[in-house]
Order: structure tokens, then C-alpha cells, then sequence
């Protein structure tokens, strides 16, 4: 943890307010005598209650008094008992539920002035000044009339003698702060909306269960997803599973796409596959405007290629089950920060939404959003298509760029043929996997070997690491440095682990000149490595080892892939968002073993060496007590304090079960039977206590939607970069010569941005001996979350939104 961080985090009962370039300090508790209502409205989506438990542990906090409003605009109507106060407790144990716990309801009355006038009524004499709407864009629109009416809502009740001068001159101006819950992921103005990843999950869950029983009776199958006006889940799903064709509302299919469709199907059954999926948004559209359907879809393979077709409409589906790992971070995130720009606003201020960009989390004006989400549509209204793509924002725009040079059925005949051995450069990519295997690697390799091929370069797979490359006769492959074709990555993106093989092993160990000996000898140009630290560190070894061997000097990227997300210059490795979804999975499961068995306490130690980001995003994931990490010293008084900490959570709260997670490595002395023992010692007659240590079981399952897409994405981004550098130095002989350090790099998501960093430069921040970035953004803003989250309440907070605009034109983000 860096000096700043070590300094804030050491500040005791203050919280940071961010704004801008400018920050207000302010201390927890000082906004007692506050009231803020949440509410959930519209179409539900996991992840919602998630952002609510988050608006309410951090409304308290801060001192507010928070107030649930169930069935969202429908209750803020009717009053009564549907607008009740929240507690911490009443919060618990809402986090891994799908849906909403406080309900959402369509609501004809709010849309009329008589309804919004009971509504501000009602409001009113709760004293709420204060509200966090949780929907889409209608029920954030309708919070922003209701915004601009106060005044005269005021009025007329006053007038009308039904609120006093006081409550007139107390509730004068109303604050409005927005997050959108919606699986569509149709609202601009935020890279992925709460509920989208979840969404996204229970439709790749449903394409790799039917590609297995399509492929054993050569079947093709139609799948219908939700998205009415947006293609996103469509879209993402297809890039995630290889579907071989994709229709969606942006970007309807030319003139003849029924003849186009068929051939590409049954030239790949031809090739030797057999199965076909095709993926529609139940939204989608013909270039005409016309609408195109699953059975639409169906009848025309079943007639023109007489394949056993099925059609699976998902339905509901997509919004049900418990939310993922993600949605569980996002929405808290959100939570927090929608209360703190609640208390951060004035009576000027503008009402805006929380969103996320990259990993930033920003403040963007409402209306802004809803207007820009709305031209998305009047442009398809227009049939201007290519306009509506480019309002999505830049991240559907590359998504969709993406999937259609992925999803072609060979690379062009001018760059490569199909085996990948003859290419228009003459010039050789390599690929290897270096570290523990982590899911989204094949993916990455799968995305870098097609668009290499498409620009002519040929790709070398370099298979078992270091040990293939070096010693190729003693691996037991044939040849584990060879050519791969574009056929020979088909299927790679849902698979988990590592299909080309690793080792946890430096080049440094195998020694540097037989290793520039071998890459010389097959004429490499440029070199991809997708691993952990190993994996950084081999490339660090080599870029340093230029002035020695010609053979390292070659564009080299890494991309990070370690559940332990512990490599500097990113905020996130591939791998780390399958394994956190594993972790939450299996504490959802351990504290359901519980149901039934009164104060339980369950002690988990999860991975991640010395890193922590593992537990501790695993702890606000599944709403743990405490996360114990190497980062954040920890002592004995510490370990007592948490123990009194939870007794009083189930004497006084009533709490049934507790859940603390360990890094590893967290203390050489604390270990998992030491904090196991003396939890169950202290808390003998209050609660009994359990341990678990999870092991492997985080490094298996196939790979999230996030890292497929994510890996697919940083390779295609690999791949634009490496070549760009092998033309920009290649000599006049053909020979590559590259020794600048912008040619040695890390390709990471920083915030906002994917960024290629130097290795050069990441040297100076890295902890080789622990294996750790010297620098962690989740540990001054995450830490300080969860333990707010679990009713520490000496804790500070330094909030991450910044204010932004809608558009992110300028950003180059995942």
C-alpha cells in the first residue's frame, strides 16, 4: 500500500468526499438529523439489493436516517406502511438474493400530478429530502420531473393546509441521485448497468449446455435473449460463446443475409463442426425495419439446409438467480457512492447518475444520460444505424467490431490460408502462457491468433511454457512450436485453464541466452505472454536483457492472467473475476449449510499469495465480518476486537451467521487453524465456528462472461499494437530491431483506460520478494467499504466517483 493510502486509512471516523479536482472532508455522523429514501422501480435485475444494502449501511454511517420505499413509485404514492425505516439488520442477508427484497411496480398514478403530489406528501412527512432511485431510464426521468415540480408540489400542499410552514420551510428543495438497474444494459452514460453481468451468466451458462447436446446430434439451435431495443446481451453473449451469427437491433443484416447465413452454416459443417448457434435479441430487425424471429430464424435453416433445428426462447431466465460477484461489487460500489454525492449535493445541484467507466467509477448528469439514450432509438427510428451504434458509446462499438473480424469463417485469402503457415508478411507472432492457469487465457490466445492472421502475420504457439520452447523433444508434443491455424483456436473461448499448456517458472531459471538462442532460431518478430507475475517478470528479465541478446530485441506484450490479480500496472487480471464468482458461490453455499443451525461462524481461506485483492473482494462480494490480508497488518487485539465485534452483531442484531476470510499468506503466525481455534475459544456461548480452506477449486470452472470478453478484447488490442511496432521497426534487411521500453509493455485496464505501460516503468513499483504491485487501488477504497458494509463503524472512506460527462469518446476502455 503506498504512503498516501497508509495515511487515509489510518484517519479514524472521517470520510472523503470527492467532487471533481476538488474534495470536502466529512466526519462520520455528520449527517444526522438527514433522511434519504431508496427505492427500486421498473424491471428488476440482480445486483439491486446489493445497491440497496449499500444506500442503507452507508446512509447509516454517515448518521441518516434511511428509509426503504417498497414497491417503488407505487409505494412513494400510497404511503403508509409502504415507506418504512431501514435498519442495518433489516439489510442483512440481501446481498446474494436476485431481484428486489423491497419490491418494483409499474405505477400509472406518479405519471399524474395528483399522484406525485401524494407522493411529495408522503415524503414529506418522513422528513426525506433525499433520494436513490434504482431503475431505467423511465423511472429516472420520472425522479427528475418530480424533482422539478418540488417547489410547486410544496405550494399547492401548503396551500391546501396539508404540510405546515415548517414542513414547507425543512423540505424545500428535494436531491435526486440515480444508479440503473437494468439487465439490458441499454442506458448511456455507463459502461455496464446492475444486473447486466449476472444476465450475461445465465445466458452463457445456457449456450454451453445446448452446445453440448447440439454438437452430439448435429443440430443447430436458435436462442432468443432479451434486449427489446438493445443488443448488448446478444451481442456479448455471441462474442463469449463463438455463436456463428448474431441479430440484434443496432446493426440489422444487409439485403440477402438468409443466403448469407446459410452458407456460412453449412460451409462449417463442412469443416468438420457440428453444431451451429445463432443468437437474436428478441428486438431485432431487418435492414427494412421489419422484425426477424427466433422461428423466422428456424424455418429458414430447417428449409434451405434441412438441419435439425431448435429454438430456446430464455424468457425471464435472464433476470432471475442470484447475482454474480460482479453485480454484488458494482452495486455496493454504487450504493456507497449514490449516498455520498447525496450529502456532497446542494439545492442548485443537478441530479446525476452513478456509473461506472473502465473501473471508475463517475457522476454523470441524469438528464444528459436519459436524452443521450433516448437519440439511440430516434436514430433507429431513422434506419440511421451506423449512428446508433456509434451513441451506444465505445464500448459496444468495439464489442461489435470485434465479434465481426472474430466471427468470420477464415481470414481473408490475401493475408493467410486457414492452417496459418502461409502468411502475406512472411513475418512470425509467438503466444505462450507462462504461470498458474487462470480462466480467459484461451480466449486471449483464441482472439490473438485470428487477428494476427487477419493482418498476415502467422502465429507460433509456443506450447508448455518455457519447457516447450526449450526442450521440445522432452515435452511429449510432437512439435510444441508450431504454426496455429484459425480452425485450431475454434471453442477455445469457453474453455478454462490453459490450452497451450503453462509452468510457473522465470525465464531467468532457464537461462536467458538459451532462451534468446531458441526465439532466434525461429525467427520470432513479436512475442505475447499471457501469465501472472511469472509472466511479467520473464518479460522484465528479457527487455533488460537486450543489450545481450538481439533475440529480445522483438515488440513484447504482456497481458495479465492470475486469479491472484497481484501483477502491477492493472486494476484487473484475467481469471480474477472467475475465481471471485467461484469464492462467492461457495461461501453463499457454506453459510446455506448453516440454515437451521443458529450463530454460526464460518473462517474461508481463499488464494492469492500475498496478495489480497481475492479475499477482500470476495468479502464484499458474500457481505463478510471481516477480511484478514498480508497488505493490511494485522495483530491479536485486532483478531479480539472483530471477535467481541461479531458477538455483539448476533446478541444485539440478531445476526445467525458471520463469515471471515483469510488471504494465504496474511500473517505467517495468524494462520487459518489459529484464527479458527481462537474464534471458537472467545466465542463459546455466543455463536460455534467453522473452517474451510477452498484450495484449487478457485483456479477451475469455465471462464466468466467478463474474462471471456475481457481476454478477447486486450488481445485484439495486443495484436494492433505488437505489429504496429514490428513495421515501425523493421530494418531494411527484414530484420526486426526493437529496444525501446515502449516496446517491452504491460497492456492493463487503469481506471479509465486500457493502458501499455512500459515494463521498464513497473519495475519501481513492484515487491519482486512478495509478488506484489507496491500500489493496490481496491485497498484504500474496497477495504474501507467492507468493513463500513459490516458495521465497523471507526472506518474511513475516500469516495472514487468523478464528475464526467456523458460521452467517453476520448476514452479507450474495455
Amino acid at each position: 500500500m503506498g504512503e498516501h493510502s497508509r495515511e487515509h486509512l489510518s484517519r479514524k471516523d472521517s470520510i472523503w468526499i470527492q467532487t471533481g479536482r476538488e474534495g470536502q472532508e466529512l466526519d462520520a455522523g455528520s449527517a444526522t438529523g438527514k433522511s434519504l429514501g431508496v427505492f427500486t422501480s421498473g424491471g428488476d435485475s440482480q445486483g439491486m439489493n446489493s445497491a440497496v444494502r449499500a444506500v442503507v449501511r452507508m446512509g447509516s454511517f454517515l448518521g441518516c436516517k434511511v428509509y426503504y420505499i417498497k414497491e417503488g413509485y407505487q409505494g412513494m404514492v400510497d404511503g403508509g406502511d409502504h415507506i418504512i425505516e431501514a435498519s442495518w439488520a433489516s439489510s442483512s442477508g440481501i446481498m446474494q438474493k436476485g431481484g428486489t427484497v423491497i419490491g418494483s411496480a409499474r405505477c400509472a398514478d406518479f405519471r399524474q400530478r395528483e399522484g406525485r403530489l401524494k407522493a411529495a406528501k408522503n415524503l414529506i412527512d418522513k422528513n426525506i429530502t433525499n433520494l436513490v432511485v434504482i431503475g431505467g431510464d423511465g423511472s429516472l426521468t420520472g425522479a427528475n420531473l418530480f424533482r422539478q415540480e418540488w417547489n410547486s408540489l410544496l405550494d399547492e400542499l401548503k396551500a391546501t393546509d396539508r404540510i405546515t410552514d415548517e414542513q414547507r420551510k425543512s423540505c424545500s428543495s428535494i436531491n435526486i441521485v440515480g444508479m440503473v438497474g437494468s439487465i439490458d444494459n441499454d442506458f448511456c452514460g455507463t459502461d455496464m448497468t446492475i444486473g447486466t453481468d449476472s444476465a450475461l451468466h445465465r445466458i452463457i451458462e445456457s449456450v454451453d449446455s445446448i452446445s453440448t447436446t447440439a454438437s452430439s446430434h448435429q443440430r443447430a439451435f436458435v436462442l432468443e435473449v432479451m434486449g427489446r431495443h438493445c443488443g448488448y446481451l446478444a451481442l456479448v453473449a455471441a462474442l463469449a460463446t463463438e455463436a456463428d451469427w448474431v441479430l440484434i437491433p443496432e446493426c440489422p443484416p444487409d439485403k440477402g443475409w438468409e443466403k448469407t447465413l446459410c452458407k456460412k452454416l453449412s460451409a462449417e459443417r463442412e469443416m468438420g463442426l457440428r453444431l451451429n448457434i445463432v443468437i437474436i435479441a428478441e428486438g431485432a430487425i431487418d435492414i427494412e425495419g421489419n422484425p426477424i424471429t427466433a422461428n423466422m430464424v428456424k424455418d429458414l435453416i430447417t428449409n434451405e439446409l434441412k438441419y435439425d433445428t431448435r429454438v430456446t426462447v430464455l424468457g425471464h431466465v435472464q433476470r432471475g438467480g442470484k447475482p454474480t460477484a460482479f453485480d454484488r461489487i458494482l452495486g455496493a460500489r454504487m450504493g456507497a457512492e449514490a449516498v455520498l454525492a447525496l450529502m456532497d449535493a446542494k439545492p442548485d445541484t443537478p441530479a446525476c447518475v452513478v456509473s461506472l467507466d473502465g473501473n471508475q467509477t463517475v457522476r454523470v448528469p441524469l438528464m444528459e444520460c436519459v436524452e443521450r439514450t433516448k437519440s439511440v432509438q430516434e436514430a433507429m427510428n431513422k434506419k440511421n444505424f451506423q449512428e446508433a451504434v456509434r451513441l451506444r458509446g465505445k464500448s459496444f462499438q468495439n464489442n461489435l467490431a470485434t465479434y465481426l473480424r472474430l466471427s468470420k469463417l477464415r481470414p481473408p485469402k490475401v493475408m493467410c490460408d486457414p492452417t496459418g503457415q502461409v502468411c502475406s508478411s512472411g513475418k512470425k507472432l509467438a503466444v505462450m502462457n507462462i504461470g498458474a492457469p487462470a480462466c480467459g487465457a484461451n480466449a486471449a490466445v483464441r482472439s490473438f491468433v485470428r487477428f494476427a492472421l487477419t493482418k498476415g502475420y502467422t502465429v507460433l504457439g509456443i506450447h508448455d511454457s518455457f519447457d516447450g520452447l526449450l526442450y521440445g523433444d522432452m515435452t511429449q508434443i510432437v512439435d510444441p512450436v508450431k504454426p496455429i491455424g484459425w480452425t485450431d483456436v475454434h471453442g477455445w473461448t469457453c474453455q478454462g485453464g490453459s490450452l497451450l499448456g503453462t509452468k510457473k517458472c522465470t525465464a531467468a531459471r532457464y537461462g536467458l541466452d538459451k532462451v534468446a538462442e531458441k526465439l532466434k532460431e525461429h525467427d520470432i518478430s513479436g512475442l505475447l505472454i499471457i501469465g501472472g507475475f511469472e509472466a511479467y517478470h520473464s518479460a522484465l528479465q528479457m527487455a533488460e536483457a537486450r543489450s545481450k541478446y538481439d533475440a529480445f530485441c522483438i515488440p513484447m506484450v504482456v497481458i495479465p492472467c492470475t486469479i491472484s490479480n497481484n501483477v502491477p500496472g492493472t486494476d484487473f487480471s484475467l481469471g480474477a473475476d472467475t475465481a471471485l464468482n467461484e469464492i462467492a458461490d461457495i461461501c453463499d453455499r457454506i453459510k446455506q449449510s448453516a440454515t437451521g443451525t443458529k450463530r454460526r461462524v464460518f473462517i474461508v481461506e481463499v488464494m492469492g499469495g500475498y496478495c489480497g485483492y481475492l479475499a477482500t473482494m470476495a468479502g464484499l462480494a458474500g457481505g463478510a465480518d471481516a477480511a484478514y490480508i498480508y497488505e493490511d497488518p494485522f495483530n491479536i487485539t485486532n483478531l479480539r476486537d472483530d471477535v467481541v465485534h461479531l458477538k455483539n452483531k448476533i446478541i444485539q442484531l440478531g445476526v445467525q451467521r458471520g463469515l471471515i476470510l483469510r488471504n494465504e499468506n496474511a500473517n505467517a503466525n495468524y494462520t487459518t487453524d489459529f484464527i479458527h481455534q481462537m474464534f471458537s475459544e472467545e466465542g463459546k456461548g455466543s455463536f460455534t465456528c467453522r473452517k474451510n480452506v477452498l484450495g484449487h477449486m478457485q483456479q477451475g470452472g469455465v471462464p466468466s462472461p467478463f474474462d471471456r470478453n475481457y481476454g478477447t478484447k486486450m488481445a485484439s488490442k495486443a495484436v494492433d499494437y505488437m505489429i504496429t511496432k514490428v513495421e515501425e521497426n523493421t530494418t531494411e534487411d527484414g530484420k526486426i530491431k526493437s529496444c525501446t521500453k515502449d516496446s517491452a509493455v504491460l497492456l492493463g485496464m487503469c481506471r479509465r483506460q486500457l493502458l501499455f505501460t512500459p515494463l521498464e516503468d513497473l519495475r519501481g513499483i513492484t515487491d519482486f520478494e512478495k509478488r506484489l504491485p507496491k500500489q493496490q487501488w481496491w485497498l484504500s477504497l474496497v477495504r474501507p467499504l467492507l468493513r463500513i458494509m459490516a458495521k465497523h463503524s471507526n472506518e474511513a472512506y475516500r469516495a472514487d466517483a468523478i464528475l464526467s460527462k456523458v460521452d467517453f469518446e476520448d476514452d479507450d476502455n474495455a
